[in-house]
């Protein structure tokens, strides 16, 4: 959502003053006009496939504020158009499309971006998927600026947070959305007023979190249980995790690896050991997998135990 900010106060602190809008430092609180949201268009959605407005336009319209919803950003009446409202600084999260060089350099001060990790790591388009994929203890937010290349222009401002062991793509997503827009309001004054000095990225440290598709949420049993337990946890929302049982498409909502692996020598890579109160036991690369909610075609998702009282799995072999 690039959203193209005009600063409505006159003047600016100089560098080196306390921030803009601290009361205690004698500087009137900053204003900020939002003279455009952009968001892509609507898409449809729902049993009626009906197009419809996505959160963020909801939410500008919600608040009074006008949105764009341009297919791309390449063409030129579409520049104009930004080049009108004469914003002093563009923010972007998450917005999903290229912004060309001639958009980035359209705002007095340019574009900024709030990227859900750490960089120069997991620069791309699922950080949050890949820090849980690669079992990163932790990751966090960025603000940067934007420049041509993919996520390595220097960066303003960096906050860390914890990955926990339960953490899924949605509960990570949820808490860095708020750390990123905390991080945002902190520095915004400082990036408008000039007075902070990005820092450029080490190149050499940089790895890269590709585009998801649904191929990636196969699961191989021959992997750790903790691998796979990653990946259920990182493709939570989606394309959700998944395998195969009688030859029909098994969803994998939620897992843990198991610490009893009785028998998963012996049963060899997604073989299901057997099934208790908590869940489907399945062997894998390196021990047990616990299945503890599942979803068949055409049904609803329901805890894996509730599945195998109905549907004998013991011994039967997952991902054929």
């Amino acid at each position: 959502m690039p959203c193209l900010a005009k600063l409505a106060q006159s003047g600016h602190p100089q560098p080196g003053h306390p921030a803009a809008g601290d009361p205690q430092a004698g500087h009137p609180q900053v204003s900020h006009e939002v003279v455009a949201v952009l968001t892509q268009p609507d898409r449809p959605s729902g049993r009626g496939r009906k197009l419809r407005p996505g959160p963020v336009k909801q939410f500008a319209l919600d608040h009074d504020l006008p949105v764009m919803q341009p297919e791309s950003l390449k063409g030129e009446n579409v520049q104009q158009q930004l080049r009108s409202l004469r914003a002093d600084l563009g923010v972007v999260v998450a917005y999903g499309l290229l912004l060309p060089q001639a958009v980035l350099d359209i705002p007095r001060i340019g574009c900024i971006n709030v990227h859900a990790s750490l960089l120069p790591r997991w620069r791309g388009a699922s950080p949050i998927q890949t820090a849980i994929l690669a079992g990163d203890a932790t990751t966090g937010v960025s603000i940067m600026r934007m420049e041509a290349g993919l996520d390595t222009g220097p960066v303003f401002a960096l906050r860390e947070a914890a990955i926990a062991p339960n953490d899924t793509a949605d509960t990570l997503h949820d808490r860095l959305a708020g750390l990123g827009a905390e991080l945002l309001g902190e520095v915004v004054d400082d990036i408008l007023a000039e007075r902070i000095e990005a820092m450029a990225q080490d190149d050499a440290a940089a790895t890269y979190a590709g585009r998801i598709n649904k191929a990636d949420a196969v699961i191989d049993w021959n992997c750790s249980s903790a691998e796979i337990d990653c990946k259920v946890r990182a493709y939570r929302s989606w394309p959700v995790a998944e395998t195969l049982l009688d030859g029909q498409r098994m969803r994998c909502w939620a897992a843990s690896p198991a610490t009893n692996s009785a028998g998963s020598a012996q049963a060899g890579p997604g073989a299901v050991i057997t099934a208790d109160a908590e869940g489907i036991l399945v062997a894998t690369g390196d021990g047990v997998l616990r299945l503890t909610e599942i979803q068949m075609p055409g049904r609803q998702r329901m805890p894996a135990a509730q599945f195998a009282n109905g549907h004998p799995v013991t011994g039967k072999q997952l991902g054929q």
